[in-house]
């Protein structure tokens, strides 16, 4: 179950990297779903429209899995997302919750990456 879980998870992200928000909403939501992003309200209508405004915005975003973990019913997704080709972009973590195979909770982190950092071994 946990493969499968990890499979929406990152099909969720997909979709949503490249503009098909509703379409991931659609598939992948559960009714009651909830999330922690603190520069939104914390139902699935507010999290939804955020995401197509920021697809709206930058048509041209790059979405790369680095890895996926699971387990239980907790599903994390560690990637590489840029705004725009040429953009240095962020190293972002979504951690899913899913209750009966849909995606109940989601909480994400992002660290941007610097032009310059002295880490040897990057973010990634």
């Amino acid at each position: 179950m946990i493969d499968l879980q990890k499979k929406k998870a990152v099909s969720f992200l997909q979709l949503v990297a490249t503009g098909e928000v509703r379409e991931a909403f659609d598939k992948y939501i559960a009714p009651d779903f909830r999330h922690h992003n603190p520069y939104f309200r914390g139902d699935a209508q507010s999290l939804m429209l955020a995401m197509e405004e920021s697809a709206v915005m930058n048509p041209h975003k790059v979405f790369e899995v680095k890895r996926v973990i699971g387990e239980g019913d907790v599903v994390a997704v560690h990637s590489h997302v840029k705004q725009s080709q040429d953009d240095h972009g962020g190293a972002v973590v979504h951690i899913f919750r899913f209750h009966n195979d849909m995606i109940d909770e989601l909480w994400d982190v992002g660290q941007q990456i610097p032009d310059d950092s002295p880490n040897e071994n990057g973010v990634f």
